[in-house]
C-alpha cells in the first residue's frame, strides 16, 4: 500500500457513505451521482488492495479496514477544515500579528486613537510597539522585524522603503510662561534663534528641520543645551532655560504645565510625517488592514 495516496474526494466520499450508509443518500451530500461515486469507491479499493465496504441491493456497512480508513479520513478533513478556517482568519485581517514602529512623537499623538479603531475591528490582531528615533525606524522596517513605520521626513535614494505622506506638522516655539515668549504674539524666526535655544540633538528629524531654518535665513544656531529626548528638552524649557521649536504633534510628550506656545512667523517648513513599508514586499492582511485604516484616517 506503500505510495498510494487517497485524495481529498476519497476521504470525503468515505465518510459520506459511512456515515449515510447510502449510495444514493452520500452521493447527494457530495453533489455526485450514485453511479460516479460507486466508480470513485471501486477506484479507491482496488488502489488499496482492499474491500472497504460491503453492499448489496440495500445496505452498505463499513469493513474493518473501511472503519479505520474512515477515522482517518475524518481526522485529516478535520485537520484541513481547521486550517482553513485559521487561514481564512489570517486573510480577512481577524487574526495575526502586526508589529508597528513610530517616533515617539507620533506613537502619542496619533497611534492611540488609531489602535483603539484597529482593534475594535481586528480584536484578535497581536499588536506589538516599537518607540524610536528616525534611523531606529527606518532600520527596524527595512530589516523587517517592524511591518509598517511612521517617521518624518523623507528617505535617501538607497532607502529600500515606500513613503507615504500622512499630514505635515507645523513648527511652534515653546518657552516658559515669564520667559522671553511672554509677549502674546506671533515671533519671527530671527527672533526665537536670538534667544538662549534648546535644541533637539543632530540627527534628529527636527533638528534636520531646524537647521534648514536657519540657513534660509542665513542665521546660524548656537543652542545653549543640545538634548536627545523631546521630555528633557521640556524639562530646561519649563526650569527657564531657554525657549525650543517644535512640531505641534510633539507636544503632547512635554509637560506643559506653565508653558506657553507661540506661532513662528516664517520657519519656512513642516515637517512631513508618513508611514514606511518596504518597497516590493506584499504587506500581511493585518498590517494591509492597518495601513488602509491609516490612509483613510490622514
Amino acid at each position: 500500500m506503500t505510495g498510494i495516496n487517497p485524495t481529498l474526494a476519497d476521504f470525503r466520499a468515505v465518510t459520506a457513505l459511512a456515515e449515510t450508509r447510502s449510495f444514493r443518500a452520500a452521493a447527494d451530500v457530495l453533489g455526485l451521482s450514485p453511479s460516479a461515486l460507486s466508480r470513485q469507491i471501486t477506484g479507491l479499493e482496488s488502489r488499496l488492495g482492499t474491500r472497504l465496504f460491503d453492499r448489496d441491493t440495500r445496505n452498505v456497512d463499513a469493513t474493518a479496514t473501511g472503519i479505520v480508513l474512515t477515522d482517518i479520513a475524518r481526522r485529516i478533513l478535520n485537520t484541513l477544515e481547521d486550517g482553513m478556517l485559521e487561514l481564512d482568519a489570517h486573510v480577512s485581517a481577524r487574526r495575526g500579528r502586526l508589529t508597528i514602529a513610530g517616533l515617539p512623537s507620533v506613537t502619542q499623538a496619533l497611534l492611540p486613537r488609531l489602535l483603539q479603531t484597529f482593534t475594535n475591528a481586528h480584536p484578535e490582531v497581536d499588536l506589538r510597539i516599537i518607540d524610536a528615533l528616525s534611523g531606529g525606524v527606518i532600520e527596524a522596517v527595512e530589516s523587517g522585524v517592524a511591518d509598517l513605520g511612521f517617521t518624518a521626513g523623507t528617505l535617501s535614494a538607497r532607502s529600500r522603503l515606500d513613503f507615504h505622506p500622512i499630514l505635515n506638522d507645523e513648527f511652534v516655539a515653546i518657552g516658559h510662561a515669564d520667559g522671553p515668549l511672554s509677549e502674546d504674539r506671533a515671533y519671527d524666526w530671527a527672533e526665537i534663534v536670538a534667544m538662549p535655544f534648546i535644541a533637539m540633538a543632530e540627527g534628529t528629524s527636527v533638528r534636520e528641520l531646524v537647521d534648514g531654518a536657519c540657513l534660509r535665513i542665513g542665521a546660524s544656531l548656537s543652542p545653549r543645551f543640545e538634548v536627545a529626548h523631546l521630555a528633557t528638552a521640556g524639562s530646561l524649557v519649563s526650569a527657564g532655560l531657554g525657549v525650543t521649536a517644535l512640531p505641534t504633534l510633539t507636544l503632547p510628550v512635554l509637560n506643559m504645565g506653565g508653558l506657553i506656545r507661540r506661532d513662528i512667523t516664517d520657519f519656512g517648513a513642516r515637517r512631513r510625517i508618513g508611514l514606511v513599508r518596504r518597497s516590493g514586499r506584499t504587506l500581511s492582511p493585518s498590517a494591509a488592514a492597518f495601513f488602509q485604516l491609516v490612509k483613510q484616517s490622514a
